[in-house]
C-alpha cells in the first residue's frame, strides 16, 4: 500500500525504528511521547546482528558501527575472580554474518533522533486513548488534541497505556524477581579486558562490563530480592553488602560507579500477550512483548517489529487490517518464544531454583565457547536476515 499515514505512539527504540522504516517506504509518519525531554531507560543496551542488520539495511549501519563497543570475548568468573570459560566470539560473528554492538541507550537514541528528524518528534503529548473507525485510527491525548491517521502504531513503552486496549482487558506486569543496578564506566585494565564482556556469578548474583563506545563499560549488576524491597539511602553501601567478598574488579566498579548515574531497577516482564493487533492499531516494541533482559534480545526485538511492520504494510494491497494481522502473525510467536526464554534464563540465574543455578555454575566451568554461541545464534537466526 501508497501513501499511508502512520501515527506513532512512543518515541523510544521501537517507535523511532518504525517511523524511520515507515518513512523511507514513503509513509507519512507523526511521532508522539508523553515526556518533555527523552531520556532514555537504561544506561546501555546489547544489539546482536539480528538487530543490527535491520539497521544496516535502514542505512544507519555506519553510525551504529560508530557508536557501539568492540566486543569481541566473552568471559565468566565465579565470585572469587576463577575462570570458569573465556573464549573469543569470532565464531559467532562468523555464523550471524555480523558482529555485535553494545551501545549506550543514550548514544543509540540520538542516532535515531537524527535519522528520523528530532523536530518531528512531538513531546508532551501524553496519549490517553484510541478511537478507530472502518477507514482510520486515532491517537486522543490528555490535553484534547487529537492525531488521526491510516493506522496507530503503540509503541510507548513496559507500562504502555495502550496495551489494555488492544487485549481488552487490564495487563499486569510481572516482577521477575530481582534488581538491576546498570550504569557506564569509563573503561580501565583492572575492570576488564577493553574488548571482553565479563560476567561475575555466584549466589544467584551477577556483576557484568560491557564495552560500549566512548572509551566506556556499560555494566549492571543483579540482586535476587523480594517485590517490595526498598532502596537504600546509600547505594554504594548497598551494594558494598550484596557483593561482599566478591572480586577485586567488582569492589573496583562498585567504588567507582556514580550513584547518581547509576539506575536501580526492579525488573519485570509481561505473559505473551493473546493479540499484538486491534484493528488499525499495532502494539511494537516493550508495549508489545516486555520482557528481562536475560537473553539480551529486548531492543532487538523492537526493531524487528518495525522491520516486520513496514514490511506487511509496504508488500500488500488488500487493506491495512490484513496487513497487520500478518504482522501480529509473524510477530507474536517468536516474541513470546524470548519472552519465556529469557524468564527461564533470569530463574536459572538468579537462583529460582538453587540445583538448577549450581549446575549453571558447573556447566560454565565446562564450557569452551560452543554451547553459549550456538544459543545465541539460533535465537539470531530466527530473525528477518539470517
Amino acid at each position: 500500500m501508497n501513501n499511508l499515514k502512520v501515527i506513532v505512539v512512543g518515541a523510544g527504540m521501537g517507535g523511532l525504528t518504525a517511523g524511520i522504516s515507515l518513512r523511507q517506504v514513503g509513509y507519512d509518519v507523526e511521532i508522539y511521547d508523553r515526556v518533555r525531554q527523552l531520556r532514555p531507560a537504561g544506561a546501555g543496551i546489547s544489539l546482536w546482528s539480528n538487530g543490527i542488520k535491520v539497521l544496516n539495511r535502514l542505512g544507519l549501519g555506519a553510525e551504529i558501527a560508530h557508536i557501539g563497543g568492540s566486543m569481541q570475548r566473552m568471559a565468566y568468573f565465579t565470585q572469587a575472580g576463577q575462570t570458569l570459560t573465556n573464549f573469543s566470539l569470532t565464531p559467532l560473528v562468523e555464523a550471524v554474518g555480523q558482529c555485535p554492538y553494545p551501545v549506550a541507550r543514550t548514544n543509540l537514541q540520538q542516532m535515531l533522533l537524527s535519522a528520523f528528524g528530532v523536530e518531528n518528534v512531538q513531546l508532551n503529548s501524553q496519549c490517553v486513548g484510541i478511537e478507530q473507525s472502518d477507514t482510520d485510527a486515532t491517537a486522543i491525548f490528555a490535553d484534547g488534541r487529537r492525531a488521526t491517521g491510516d493506522l496507530v502504531v503503540a509503541a510507548d513503552g513496559t507500562h504502555s497505556v495502550l496495551r489494555n486496549y488492544v487485549v481488552g482487558k487490564t495487563i499486569e506486569r510481572r516482577y521477575a524477581g530481582y534488581v538491576n543496578w546498570n550504569g557506564l564506566i569509563p573503561i580501565a585494565p583492572e575492570l576488564a579486558p577493553s574488548h571482553s564482556w565479563v560476567i561475575y556469578v555466584g549466589n544467584g548474583q551477577r556483576a557484568s562490563m560491557m564495552p560500549v563506545g566512548d572509551n566506556r563499560f556499560y555494566f549492571f549488576l543483579d540482586v535476587p530480592l523480594p517485590k517490595d524491597a526498598q532502596p537504600q539511602a546509600d547505594m554504594r553501601a548497598e551494594l558494598n553488602y550484596h557483593f561482599d567478598g566478591w572480586a577485586a574488579p567488582v569492589q573496583t566498579l562498585i567504588q567507582r560507579l556514580n550513584p547518581e548515574k547509576t539506575n536501580r531497577i526492579p525488573i519485570h516482564d509481561v505473559d505473551p500477550l493473546p493479540q499484538l493487533v486491534k484493528g488499525r492499531v499495532a502494539l511494537l516494541g516493550d508495549a508489545a512483548h516486555s520482557t528481562s533482559p536475560d537473553l539480551g534480545q529486548g531492543g532487538c526485538q523492537a526493531i524487528e517489529d518495525a522491520w516486520a511492520l513496514t514490511t506487511h504494510l509496504v508488500t500488500t494491497n488488500i487493506s491495512v487490517v490484513d496487513a497487520l494481522k500478518r504482522y501480529e502473525t509473524e510477530r507474536k510467536d517468536r516474541t513470546a518464544e524470548i519472552i519465556l526464554k529469557a524468564r527461564e534464563r533470569a530463574d536459572m540465574i538468579h537462583g529460582n531454583v538453587a540445583a538448577k543455578t549450581e549446575q549453571w555454575y558447573e556447566e560454565l566451568a565446562q564450557e569452551d565457547g560452543g554451547r553459549i554461541m550456538g544459543a545465541i545464534a539460533k535465537i539470531i537466526q530466527k530473525g528477518p536476515f539470517h
